[in-house]
């Protein structure tokens, strides 16, 4: 028999996501929850911003979460600006300096820190803004449906 730990949280997990996608929406972007890259990685909310840039935010539930997922380092050639989103009783100061920082609950967050701009090759971007259109309409399409 194996033990598994589990150290997700999933009310906390729930509103950050809803809060840092409040947030995005308030600052022009149009996110959309658990996108899969292209390198298999699943991103826990991407946003295309109105001049095409794309956002990515990976929520933390909590010190034990960011601990043992160390694979946030794997979403940066996928987006311009990523960022951590973490609930307000997060440590902050155990996150690396160098990606954004949004503090968010259930009701919607702030930045707290820039994420450095890295600008995506032209071809790139192309692809990704396709494959996040697609994603949106075929979600809209199984929502309004039914299936």
């Amino acid at each position: 028999m194996s033990l598994e730990l589990v150290f997700s949280r999933p009310g906390t997990t729930r509103a950050v996501t809803r809060g840092a996608a409040r947030l995005l929406i308030d600052m022009g972007y149009a996110p959309l929850l658990e996108v899969c890259l292209p390198n298999g990685r699943r991103a826990d909310v991407m946003a295309l911003g109105p001049r095409g840039d794309i956002v990515i935010c990976e929520v933390k539930s909590g010190i034990e979460d960011y601990r043992v997922d160390r694979k946030w380092g794997e979403y940066a050639p996928f987006c311009d600006a990523f960022f951590f989103a973490v609930a307000p009783e997060f440590p902050a100061d155990v996150l690396p300096d160098h990606p954004g920082l949004i503090v968010a609950d259930g009701f919607g967050g702030a930045v707290i820190r820039e994420a450095p701009a890295t600008p995506l090759a032209p071809a790139r971007r192309k692809a990704l803004t396709i494959a996040f259109a697609r994603l949106g309409a075929m979600r809209s399409f199984r929502d309004q449906a039914g299936g």
